[in-house]
């Protein structure tokens, strides 16, 4: 039997879909019909939030820039990393001190779970905006303790003891930063553009991805290797004290998010009589289906990060033999490309969905991954802008719906935390590790196409994940209001509301 314009057959087909309801995707017919249901009526005036356009501005721009300052010590630290060898571990082979510096690096991740445990409950209890603002000020005192302490040459092992430290304070911090960020923008984002307002976070990181790597170059292109090995190595970390004020300053003028709001009193009555112990367990026992589900994505989308911005650098000049000048270049020109390509793939995302498009990049990578390493290799300058561009390519489609699908797979009481535990670990264990993992087992094998095939790996998990990841485009987060951006959008959205509603109510009373 043929289906009907409903959805259905036999006596369903006497049930005209109306018009306003008829263009909406499915998953948000179906989203929205489940509340209606629960509610036992059609959304009213004070059912649908509106985010007012600057506060909402304000909210994606302070928290950007978090990421921002985030990803500028990143893309410092890669580029840096040969270099960072020599001042803190001269002792050691060259191969052994880019090790060194990537073990260092790694160990900002490993202390970046318990970060997520301690800011992800606060974030929860105390309010979004006061935990990111307490994350900036730490960013930013770990960034700025690097470029002031003294080589291996002044103090000994105490140099390599400090950096390592410094590292432990940026990676406790961040485990509160990206997890308070996705959640805070996705919590303030109209429905309808979450995954464009959303991909600002990302833009925002390779900005300063961007930002951070373009003043290496510099330097390496104004400086000779001694003046770099000198002084020079330490002009970025030091430019982190004056970002992280300004960071500060915009976060301390947001307001909590409607969501966080919405259901305040709640929180404190049911929070009063929980610990920190048994909220944990509590999102363990029930969501570790989301939990995992936001760890599979989570290491698809680092693993291929880290591999482009942490070790890529590196690869082409410590493996391929390749001036830093050039390397540098080239990844720059990958960062560059995802900038321009990043909020068009959110935009796309609120459209067609975020599961096609993390499926049609994890299918890519698993396909093309062999493809750019092997163009990265090749002789000449356009064969490995190529096969960056292509890489950087794949980077996008991972990123630009990361932060607004993540949090959705959380509801808004434990939202924050959850993301602590799924986001910071799965980075901990799989994506700050892939500089490390990736060098080792270039070194131990002598292949130099490892790193394509660990990229294929994590396209693998990523595509068993997408398989159980429900959609979220245009679906009002869980257990939050619907929002919209203006009043028409609301007026649509409550017409919608009551002939979505009717529709249902005929459907039923036809079965």
């Amino acid at each position: 039997m043929n289906a009907k314009p409903d959805g259905g057959s036999g006596p369903l087909s006497r049930v005209k879909m109306p018009s306003t309801v008829a263009h909406l995707p499915r998953q948000v017919r179906e989203e929205l019909t489940r509340r209606l249901r629960r509610n036992k009526r059609a959304f009213g005036e004070d059912d649908v939030q509106i985010v007012e356009g600057p506060l909402l501005k304000r909210a994606v721009g302070a928290s950007a820039l978090g990421n921002c300052m985030e990803w500028f010590d990143f893309g410092v630290y890669s580029y840096l990393a040969a270099t960072i060898g020599k001042v803190f571990f001269p002792g050691a082979s060259p191969t052994a001190q880019v090790i060194s510096s990537f073990a260092t690096f790694a160990a900002a991740f490993v202390v970046r779970p318990l970060g997520g445990l301690v800011f992800g409950p606060l974030g929860d209890r105390v309010g979004r905006q006061k935990v990111l603002a307490t994350t900036m000020i730490l960013m930013a005192v770990g960034t700025f303790s690097i470029g002031l302490i003294p080589s291996y040459a002044s103090i000994g092992i105490a140099a390599p003891i400090l950096l390592l430290l410094a590292r432990m304070l940026q990676g406790f911090s961040t485990g509160g930063e990206y997890g308070g960020a996705t959640t805070f923008v996705a919590e303030y984002s109209p429905d309808r553009r979450r995954g464009f307002l959303s991909s600002w976070l990302d833009f925002g990181t390779f900005v300063g991805y961007a930002l951070g790597s373009a003043l290496v170059t510099v330097l390496n292109l104004a400086l000779t290797d001694g003046q770099m090995l000198d002084w020079g190595w330490r002009v970025p970390f030091l430019i982190a004290g004056p970002l992280g004020l300004i960071g500060l300053y915009m976060r301390l003028k947001l307001e909590e998010s409607p969501a966080f709001q919405q259901q305040l009193d709640e929180h404190e009555k049911s929070l009063a009589q929980e610990s920190v112990g048994s909220e944990f367990k509590t999102i363990i026992r029930k969501h570790w289906r989301p939990l995992l589900i936001c760890m599979g994505l989570v290491l698809l989308y680092n693993v291929t990060n880290y591999m482009v911005t942490g070790y890529l650098p590196t690869y082409q000049t410590e493996t391929l033999g390749r001036s830093s000048g050039f390397a540098d270049v080239l990844v720059l020109i990958g960062m560059v490309w995802i900038v321009l390509l990043i909020t068009f793939l959110g935009r796309l995302s609120d459209h067609v969905g975020r599961r096609p498009l993390y499926a049609v990049g994890a299918i890519a990578m698993i396909v093309l991954a062999v493809p750019a390493f092997l163009l990265l290799k090749a002789d000449g300058t356009w064969a490995p802008v190529a096969g960056v561009l292509l890489l950087a390519t794949l980077l996008a489609c991972f990123a630009a719906p990361s932060a607004a699908t993540l949090p959705a797979l959380f509801p808004t009481a434990v939202r924050y935390a959850a993301m602590g535990i799924g986001f910071n670990f799965a980075v901990a264990a799989f994506g700050g590790t892939t500089p490390l993992l990736t060098e080792a087992l270039v070194s131990v094998t002598g292949d130099d196409m490892m790193p394509a095939y660990y990229l294929m790996v994590a396209g693998v998990i990523g595509l068993v994940t997408v398989r159980f990841l429900p959609e979220s485009a245009q679906v009002p987060l869980n257990g939050s209001q619907p929002m919209v951006g203006s009043r028409q959008e609301q007026a649509e959205l409550i017409t919608t509301s009551k002939d979505l509603y009717s529709f249902s109510k005929d459907r039923s009373g036809t079965r």
